[in-house]
């Protein structure tokens, strides 16, 4: 492994997400002003946040990844 490498390994930082809430596609979707379609459709894309599945029929967004999509929807890649 390389010296930049490893520079690079160590200094990055995991997300903490100890403190995150998740967000449902309502909330989503008020945030965002996208339909439940789109949404979907940029996820599948990999033009919006992940999904978190919470559940057999419930799945939820970090409320931080939609934040960030929000501030800069036109360069965020998942």
């Amino acid at each position: 492994m390389s010296a930049i490498a490893r520079i690079d390994i160590e200094s990055a930082t995991p997300l903490d997400r100890r403190h995150d809430s998740l967000l449902r596609i309502e909330e989503v979707r008020g945030r965002t002003g996208l339909s439940t379609a789109t949404i979907y459709r940029r996820e599948a894309a990999g033009t919006f946040p992940r999904k978190i599945r919470m559940g057999p029929k419930t799945v939820g967004w970090y409320r931080t990844d939609v934040d960030a999509w929000v501030a800069n929807p036109l360069t965020y890649r998942s």
